[in-house]
């Protein structure tokens, strides 16, 4: 079965996160992935190594489906034959700092000089202007894009999130960009600059707080747990930001992880609080309402828990879903690599690996019907030298020489 992005090439000049996000998921999609590396290779091979002279999780999880060369860019050969693969590839993408494959001297203009199609793709920590040239990391990303200083409780110090919203956030975004400057050169044969800047990206994601900044203007934020609003969104712990009200609460046996969120909508009341052994405070005046209910959803909550404390969280999502009552376990990372609906769904699949044995990593979120996926293992470092060169027309003799001369 053909893949959709089938006849694609992408020269992958990415390395640690952000950028290696995006290009796995145009190689699961079905481009052809070629990873450019120093003969060195990409640092994350030996970042966090569980097993000695193996390429590590953080590597082999962020580079299944594609294929990789090594390349030394600062010589002059190295330099040539980069010209070589630009002349022949649809898609670059780098997350360099700032001017560094000007540096290298493949400027804009000199690439759409070599291959006036070619989509150059970049992720960069900040946009032009005052941060431009400051150096970006994940929690870098999330302190400057809002997200920390929204995530926590009101009387703790701002929080990072688990969920990689600064890397992997920004390389998807950098995929819809991708995607649609291609789409855009069926029409006109032209290629485009594409950048998404890591502190834009989490503060798309970070959008709903924005909302609420200027909701402040107006008074306090009722659906928020808080007691005092001053001019910022404040922290908020576990309160849900939106429309319905909703709460981490604690279940049995009372592990760290023992907890299940629950959402509390206006025609989930009756039925929770029968379920909860209040049967009374659904026709309650004081509680039947959202309204009468906003001012003490501390209280309500704390009801709840009372119930919810004597069950698994299992147990709880059976009997609140049964209602049609909006919850989730909060689910542990043991809890999911081992999860079996996860595993059938292809959200966490087991890979095999030459070295290693088998690793399990995340699958592809997005489904195609005509395009499935099959997550491959991440390649040895420079493992398509050979067949890559030989299609530039590059002898094995003179990969030989070049080998030696530390061109690649």
């Amino acid at each position: 079965m053909s893949k959709a992005l089938e006849g694609v090439r992408v020269l992958d000049m990415t390395h640690v996160q952000s950028g290696p996000s995006c290009t796995q998921i145009l190689a699961w999609l079905g481009a052809d992935v070629i990873k450019l590396e120093a003969p060195t290779g990409d640092i994350t091979r030996q970042q966090l190594r569980d097993l000695p002279d193996v390429d590590s999780l953080y590597f082999t999880m962020l580079n299944c489906n594609k294929r990789s060369i090594t390349l030394n860019m600062k010589s002059e050969r190295g330099k040539e034959i980069f010209t070589e693969l630009v002349k022949n590839s649809d898609v670059l993408v780098e997350n360099f700092a700032p001017g560094a494959i000007d540096r290298m001297g493949f400027t804009w203009e000199r690439l759409q000089e070599i291959n006036p199609g070619l989509v150059f793709a970049s992720i960069k920590g900040f946009g032009p202007g005052r941060y431009e040239n400051f150096k970006a990391y994940e929690v870098v990303a999330q302190a400057m894009g809002g997200a920390m200083s929204t995530t926590g409780f009101e009387d703790g110090p701002p929080t990072a999130t688990g969920a990689q919203i600064g890397d992997s956030g920004t390389g998807i975004h950098l995929v819809a960009g991708i995607l649609a400057a291609l789409f855009q050169r069926t029409s006109t044969g032209k290629g485009q600059r594409v950048t998404v800047a890591m502190q834009e990206a989490v503060l798309n994601l970070t959008r709903v707080k924005l909302r609420d900044q200027q909701r402040l203007t107006h008074g306090p934020l009722r659906e928020y747990p808080n007691d005092n609003f001053g001019t910022e969104v404040p922290r908020s712990g576990n309160a849900s930001g939106g429309g319905q009200p909703g709460w981490a609460l604690r279940c049995a046996p009372g592990g760290p992880n023992d907890y299940i969120y629950v959402i509390v909508q206006p025609p989930g009341w009756a039925p929770i609080a029968e379920l909860i052994g209040k049967p009374e405070l659904a026709e309650d005046p004081d509680w039947a309402t959202p309204v009468a209910r906003l001012d003490k959803l501390d209280k309500m909550f704390a009801l709840i828990e009372q119930w919810t404390e004597q069950h698994t969280k299992f147990e709880v999502m059976d009997k609140l879903n049964a209602l049609n009552v909006p919850c989730g376990p909060i689910m542990s990372t043991a809890e999911l690599i081992a999860d079996e609906t996860l595993a059938d769904l292809g959200a966490v699949v087991e890979v095999e690996h030459p070295q290693r044995g088998t690793f399990k990593t995340v699958g592809c979120p997005i489904k195609l019907s005509d395009s499935p996926v099959e997550v491959q293992t991440s390649p040895g470092l420079g493992e398509h030298n050979s067949v890559i060169y030989g299609s530039l027309g590059i002898s094995p003799a003179e990969l030989d020489d070049l080998k030696t001369a530390g061109v690649i």
